[in-house]
């Protein structure tokens, strides 16, 4: 069992207001975000669903090596995107869309068998179960070449 830990600090009232964001481990420390970040053009800060989409892709490719290896294949290499929408929903917002694209190099894996393989590893990693309510998590997986021998 493991617990990890973040912080936000957030000053000011509403879009005027200014949040940093910490994680335990130090890889974020006081990292800002605000309105500007999260709906306007500030590429300076974060903002909670960058974050989210980067946990997730996390997530997603570690269980998608850890499948390959379970089933005999050295992941050579794994890239995944993940693309997160905020949409209006009323007065607020909803996270209604998370699109995985995978690009993988996974050596004597036929494509039949690397689709079962990402399927399974967006199925079951931690945060694709964390993210059910999200109606469309999609996924696309490609097999690059070289993959064969």
């Amino acid at each position: 069992m493991t617990e990890k830990s973040a912080s936000v600090l957030w000053a000011g009232a509403g879009k005027k207001g200014q949040g940093k964001i910490s994680t335990e481990s130090g890889a974020l420390m006081d990292h800002p975000y605000g309105f500007a970040s999260r709906f306007g053009d500030d590429r300076r800060g974060t903002n909670p669903e960058e974050i989210l989409g980067a946990a997730h892709a996390a997530c997603f490719t570690m269980a998608f090596s850890f499948a390959c290896d379970k089933a005999g294949f050295a992941t050579t290499t794994a890239d995944t995107q993940a693309h997160v929408r905020l949409s209006a929903q009323g007065e607020g917002f909803v996270i209604d869309r998370i699109s995985l694209r995978l690009n993988a190099v996974v050596p004597g894996l036929d494509e039949a068998r690397f689709q079962e393989i990402a399927a399974s590893a967006k199925r079951d990693c931690p945060l694709s179960k964390a993210l059910a309510s999200v109606p469309e998590i999609s996924l696309v997986a490609t097999l690059e070449k070289g993959s064969l021998p």
